[in-house]
């Protein structure tokens, strides 16, 4: 029996994401491993998500109840976002960095929604390849899940309102959504531990030069792979995309549309 094009799709990312299950080892990497936090920062961090979380179930259970087929989308979105996040890039420091994935998410279901998608990747994580750990949950999901995909939703509402390239919006967006996050974890970490000698401040310095070397390739390495599915989801789910823009959304999203089979930035007066 022949599978469609959409099918096909569905079965490559399951395949994928198999393999790196199976080859994946528990590493230090990007996000702050379990127990490194003191208890108190690990239960502000958790505070400081549950209004996006809260937010993002109800933005999530309507935009399904209005268009059940976005639920695919959403399961793809979910499982690039915990293929590419799991692939560890030694650093020259002893640590590792990783792309996000949480850019293209952002983009097609708002932030609030990628806070869902993100934090269950981070559990997954935490309990099957030992990446991140649930005492430090809250912050690696402020950071992955909520801060990186709020600057790559804000800078691609910003190319579109500018009619900035869409492609060149999109890679820009995502890009910085990777390297935003990294920003914010190295100053969870400085708040956490301080050098004596410059303060919260001097610590972020340090904490980011640690990741500087290699996030950077990697950030322009995940807006190149974000614009090559974008492009991809034009020819395979067009439909399912098309249903993004709904103006019953619950959340503004990337207000993208189709026409004549090409993706374009809709104004934000048609959500309303």
């Amino acid at each position: 029996m022949g599978y469609s094009k959409a099918e096909r799709s569905v079965l490559t990312v399951l395949c994928v994401l198999a393999l790196v299950l199976f080859l994946s080892r528990p590493a230090g990497a990007m996000h702050i491993m379990e127990g490194y936090l003191p208890p108190q920062y690990c239960v502000a961090w958790g505070v400081v998500c549950l209004p996006f979380l809260v937010l993002g179930v109800m933005s999530l259970r309507r935009t399904l109840k209005e268009n059940r087929r976005l639920l695919i989308l959403l399961a793809m979105s979910g499982a690039f976002i915990f293929v590419i996040s799991s692939l560890k890039i030694p650093t020259f420091f002893g640590s590792s960095s990783h792309m996000t994935g949480t850019g293209l998410a952002a983009i097609l279901f708002g932030v609030t929604s990628t806070s869902i998608l993100g934090m269950i990747v981070l559990i997954f994580q935490a309990v099957m390849l030992a990446h991140g750990g649930i005492t430090t949950l809250g912050a690696n999901t402020f950071s992955m899940a909520i801060a990186g995909p709020m600057v790559a939703w804000f800078l691609f509402k910003a190319g579109n309102k500018l009619k900035v390239n869409r492609m060149v919006t999109i890679f820009i967006a995502a890009m910085f959504g990777d390297l935003f996050t990294y920003c914010v974890t190295s100053v969870q970490l400085a708040l956490a531990y301080p050098s004596q000698v410059g303060g919260v401040a001097a610590s972020a310095i340090k904490f980011l030069a640690v990741y500087a070397p290699t996030q950077v390739p990697l950030a322009i390495v995940e807006g190149i792979l974000t614009v090559l599915i974008i492009m991809g989801l034009e020819s395979i789910s067009s439909g399912e995309l098309a249903g993004l823009s709904s103006p019953k959304s619950a959340e503004p999203s990337a207000d993208i549309s189709f026409k004549k089979g090409k993706m374009e930035g809709e104004n934000d007066e048609s959500n309303n």
